[in-house]
């Protein structure tokens, strides 16, 4: 995670600045029904659900309410010492819990009607999996978090040409803040349209948080400052420190996954439709990373009326 690092490597002046700065991004989902700090104490697997969106503006806000593109499960097992990264893709045709005027609906929409607790719910409710944690960024505001590292370093697995930039194929490159942001928010249904997109988005995330692992990064103010700007999370800095103190070395072995979805129109919306079977899949894949027991998926995914006649939520 981003802010790895121990109080007694710095002044405590300085501790008590980066703390207050960290847990101002701090907003409760509502929904942890589970004692999360028992579990991060007791050592035991996580996940986080973490959503990428862009507010078009330079600072996320705590009233923000908008769709979440890039949507990502992380589960972290400190015991295996392994980590799982599982992109949804947000145009996943679902029914949203609480909201059936609305649905079927693309999963991007459940944070704009009801924030974060409505997208831990719904993503909770396709998966049958826990979500411990939440964590929103403003994608379009990370140019100066990015900026703030020195940019960041990125190997494209495409060659294309976007925003102004040229980006190879296999050739790692060096990307400041407009360039990154450019890599990751290039979408063409012809190359590899939206899971193309989740996979640059969590390339560059995943450059960030390499790139900002030293402490004098994460010391420094401005930087932790523009971080703050772009993140509303439930994740405390305590957390943050319990997390880069016992769960470190499961981060270093990822396993990346997506869900795979088929493009169909619904409602007159290009929405992605996943198959039972599929969500079944995905459902192991991260039951097993958190050590829980085999368990059926969810049970809000959109079924297509010429298979069934309704989902249930």
């Amino acid at each position: 995670m981003l802010f790895v690092f121990g109080g007694a490597a710095m002044g405590m002046s300085k501790y008590r600045s980066v703390k207050e700065s960290v847990n101002s991004s701090f907003q409760s989902s509502g929904v942890s029904a589970h004692d999360v700090g028992n579990k991060l104490s007791s050592k035991r697997p996580i996940s986080i659900l973490i959503m990428g969106t862009d507010t078009g503006s330079a600072k996320l806000t705590r009233d923000y309410k908008g769709h979440t593109n890039s949507m990502m499960v992380v589960t972290i097992n400190p015991k295996t010492n392994k980590s799982t990264v599982a992109s949804v893709s947000g145009e996943t045709a679902v029914n949203i819990p609480g909201y059936k005027s609305e649905s079927p609906a693309p999963l991007n929409k459940a944070y704009e009607l009801g924030q974060a607790g409505t997208s831990v719910k719904t993503v909770q409710s396709m998966l049958n999996v826990p979500i411990d944690f939440y964590m929103l960024l403003n994608v379009g505001g990370l140019n100066k978090v990015i900026n703030e590292v020195g940019g960041v370093d990125v190997t494209p697995t495409l060659s294309f040409s976007f925003g102004g930039y040229n980006f190879t194929k296999g050739v790692k490159t060096h990307m400041n803040g407009n360039k990154a942001l450019a890599y990751a928010g290039m979408s063409n249904d012809k190359l590899d349209g939206d899971y193309g997109r989740q996979n640059r988005q969590r390339d560059v995330l995943t450059a960030i948080v390499k790139q900002s692992g030293s402490i004098s990064t994460l010391l420094n103010q401005d930087f932790i400052d523009s971080l703050t700007d772009q993140v509303l999370t439930d994740l405390t800095f305590d957390n943050l420190k319990t997390i880069g103190t016992d769960y470190r070395d499961a981060t270093k072995d990822v396993t990346e996954d997506h869900l795979q979805g088929t493009a169909k129109k619904v409602n007159g919306e290009n929405l992605q439709v996943v198959t039972k079977s599929e969500l079944q899949r995905e459902t192991n894949v991260l039951r097993k990373s958190l050590d829980l027991n085999n368990a059926k998926t969810g049970t809000i995914q959109y079924v297509p009326a010429a298979t069934t006649t309704s989902s249930a939520y």
